[in-house]
C-alpha cells in the first residue's frame, strides 16, 4: 500500500496560482473531503479541471480549482490529485496542513519522482533529466534535458545493455558447455564486438561538450590597456554593462556577463589590461585576468588596429595560449594601420578577425568563430557528470576484458570484467540500484517534484 503524501509543486514566493499535489492510494478520499466543487458530487471525472472550494468542515480556505487522476495514467501511476489554490505563503499552506491532518505525509524531496521511477513509469536517467528540465540555464540546455527526459540516452544505453549482454552469453555458454562449443566459436566476433561497444560507449563522452552545454562557453576578453575590450564586451552584450572611457586601465577587475549563441550562454569576461605597472590594483586586476584566460574555452587577445604593433604588443600576441585564441583587431572605424595580412605574419592565432565595435563590422564574424566551439551533444552522446563517470568505468572494465581474451587469461576473468560494466551501465538507468544511490539523486529535487 502506497502512502499518502502531500506537497507543494510549485515554486515559493508571490504569484497567480500555487498548485498542491497529492499522490497515493489515499489521494482521492482525502482530495474530497478537502475539496467541493461547484454543481459536481462525487465520484469525479478522471482528468477533468473543476472549480470549487478549498473547506475545512464548514470554513472556506480558498476559491480554488481542482483535479483528480486516477492511475496508471498520471506522473507516478499512483493516484494523483491536485488543487490549484491563490499564489502565496498562506493558502497552499493552509490546504497542505489541512491534508496532513487528514492523513496525508509530508512529501520528502523528490518523492513524486522517485516514485514515478519506482512505479516503472520513467528510468533513472529520465527521472534526473526531470530535475535538469527545472535547473537548465539555456536554451540548448533545455532541449538536451527534454531529449533525455523523453528516453534518448536511456535507449542509447539499453542498446549497450543488449549488445553486451549478448556477446557475454556466448563467451558463457562456452565457459559452462566447454564440451559442447568450443573455445573458437565463442571467440568469433567477440573482441569487434567489444571493439564497437568501446567506440560507441567513447564517443557518447565529451565532458567538455557537456559542460558547456549546461554552464556556457567561457570567453576571455585579453588585450593592452585601451585595446577596446570593455566596447567590444558591451557590443556583444547589447548593453552598456562596462564603463568605456580612453583613460587606459578603467577596467581594474574581471567583469562578467552573458548572452545567447545558439540557444548555449556564453559567459563573457571583460579583464583588466595586460601591462606592468606599479599599481597595485591594477597589478591585482592583471593577476586575475591571467587567472581567467586559464578556465577560458575560447580567448579573444584584442589589438588596437589604429597603432602600429609595439614590442609589448607583439609579445602579447605570441604568448602560447592554452585554449584556443582569435587575434581582433579592433576599432576598424578609425584609421588601420595594423592590417590582417600584417598581423597573420606576426601570430600564429586560430583566427584574425577585424571588428569595429561601435559600427557593428565583424561582429558577425566574431560570433561565428564561437559557434565552432558550441556543438552541443549530439542525441548519442550523455550530458550528465553522474553519466559519464558511470560510461568511464564501464568502458575500463571492457577494456580489461578485450585485454583478457587477447591475452592467454582464462576467459572467465573476461565474463566477469563483462559483467561488471553491465552492472555499473544499470547504474544509469536505474537497473543496478541501491537506496544510497536513489537517496543522494532524489535529495537534490524540490519536495513537490
Amino acid at each position: 500500500m502506497a502512502e499518502t503524501i502531500v506537497g507543494i509543486a510549485t515554486a515559493q514566493g508571490e504569484g497567480g496560482i500555487a498548485i498542491v499535489r497529492i499522490s497515493g492510494d489515499d489521494a482521492i478520499p482525502l482530495f474530497e473531503k478537502v475539496f467541493t466543487a461547484a454543481g459536481k458530487q462525487p465520484p469525479f471525472e478522471s482528468h477533468r479541471l473543476m472549480y470549487g472550494h478549498v473547506v475545512d468542515g464548514g470554513t472556506v480556505i480558498d476559491e480554488a480549482m481542482g483535479v483528480i487522476m486516477r492511475a496508471p495514467r498520471t506522473y507516478t501511476r499512483e493516484d494523483v490529485c491536485e488543487i490549484h489554490t491563490h499564489g502565496g505563503s498562506v493558502a497552499a499552506a493552509l490546504t497542505v496542513k489541512l491534508l496532513i491532518r487528514h492523513g496525508a505525509r509530508p512529501a520528502e524531496a523528490g518523492e513524486f519522482t522517485r516514485r514515478a521511477f519506482m512505479n516503472g513509469r520513467i528510468d533513472l536517467s529520465q527521472a534526473e533529466a526531470v530535475m535538469g528540465v527545472i535547473s537548465a540555464q539555456s536554451a540548448a540546455a533545455l532541449r538536451a534535458e527534454q531529449q533525455q527526459l523523453a528516453g534518448g540516452q536511456s535507449q542509447f544505453i539499453r542498446q549497450a545493455q543488449e549488445d553486451l549482454t549478448l556477446l557475454l552469453s556466448g563467451l558463457e555458454a562456452h565457459i559452462d558447455y566447454p564440451d559442447e562449443i568450443d573455445e573458437d566459436e565463442a571467440m568469433t566476433g567477440l573482441i569487434d564486438g567489444l571493439n564497437g561497444l568501446i567506440r560507441r560507449l567513447s564517443g557518447s563522452v565529451n565532458e567538455k561538450s557537456a559542460r558547456i552545454l549546461r554552464e556556457g562557453l567561457r570567453v576571455a576578453l585579453l588585450g593592452r590597456p585601451n585595446a577596446g575590450k570593455s566596447t567590444l564586451f558591451n557590443a556583444l552584450l547589447g548593453e552598456e554593462r562596462a564603463i568605456v572611457t580612453n583613460i587606459p586601465g578603467t577596467t581594474r577587475d574581471v567583469l562578467e556577463d552573458s548572452f545567447a549563441l545558439d540557444g548555449v550562454n556564453i559567459l563573457l569576461s571583460d579583464t583588466a589590461g595586460l601591462r606592468e605597472s606599479g599599481d597595485i590594483v591594477e597589478q591585482i586586476g592583471v593577476e586575475r585576468a591571467m587567472q581567467t584566460l586559464q578556465h577560458a574555452d575560447v580567448a579573444l587577445l584584442l589589438v588596437d588596429a589604429g597603432e602600429e604593433p609595439s614590442p609589448e604588443v607583439i609579445q602579447l600576441m605570441e604568448m602560447p595560449m592554452a585554449c584556443p585564441c582569435a587575434l581582433v583587431l579592433s576599432k576598424q572605424d578609425a584609421e588601420v594601420l595594423f592590417t590582417p595580412e600584417m598581423a597573420a605574419k606576426l601570430a600564429q592565432k586560430d583566427a584574425v578577425i577585424p571588428v569595429s565595435a561601435k559600427t557593428g563590422e565583424g561582429l558577425d564574424d566574431l560570433r561565428a568563430f564561437l559557434r565552432q566551439f558550441i556543438r552541443l551533444p549530439q542525441q548519442l552522446q550523455l550530458t550528465q557528470e553522474r553519466h559519464m563517470l558511470l560510461a568511464r568505468e564501464a568502458l575500463e572494465k571492457l577494456h580489461q576484458a578485450k585485454e583478457t581474451l587477447e591475452s592467454s587469461a582464462p576467459l572467465d576473468m573476461a565474463a566477469i570484467d563483462m559483467h561488471e560494466a553491465l552492472y555499473i551501465l544499470g547504474r544509469i538507468t536505474g537497473d543496478s540500484v541501491d537506496e544510497k544511490l536513489l537517496d543522494d539523486i532524489f535529495s537534490r529535487f524540490c519536495v513537490g517534484k
